[in-house]
């Protein structure tokens, strides 16, 4: 019988490190990176859960019966935060972080390790719900981490 060779063909090692063959990419990259697609955005928000009764002098053991926690009413034309507004607010600092957006006062809060700690956080949250995620919400967290990365490589030189 023949071998088999596996070939990894991933940008990126699992350390976060950009691989040698794709170096020349950053190179040619533009120096902004190009805006993401803003999230879709549901019509109408999902019915709120029942009212629930404060709890009684006796203490309830966990499961059935236990109170639930009741979200806070949006109000009138805001829908109820999705996944796609997870993956943004934690996306939103790394351009901070990497300079690329200036302070109030005209300064730059440049900071690479906290750049990278967002990334990071993005990783840990597409391992967490690997299987769990839509193709569209995976694609979404994908290419946002994916544009991440490269600014940040560009970046860090």
């Amino acid at each position: 019988m023949g071998e088999i060779k596996v070939t990894d063909k991933r940008m990126f090692t699992p350390e976060g490190e950009l691989r040698e063959e794709y170096r020349p990419l950053t190179e040619e990259a533009v120096a902004e990176p190009a805006p993401a697609a803003p999230p879709p955005r549901r019509e109408e928000p999902p019915a709120p859960p029942p009212p629930v009764a404060p709890p009684g002098p006796e203490v309830s053991a966990p499961g059935a019966g236990s109170p639930r926690l009741e979200l806070p009413d949006l109000g009138p034309g805001l829908a109820a935060p999705t996944f796609f507004d997870l993956v943004a607010l934690l996306a939103e600092p790394v351009a901070l972080y990497l300079g690329d957006v200036p302070l109030p006062d005209g300064g730059s809060a440049e900071n690479l390790e906290m750049a990278r700690l967002h990334i990071d956080l993005l990783v840990l949250l597409r391992q967490k719900t690997a299987g769990n995620l839509g193709a569209q919400e995976l694609a979404f967290l994908e290419d946002v981490l994916y544009r991440l990365r490269m600014r940040y490589v560009q970046k860090r030189g």
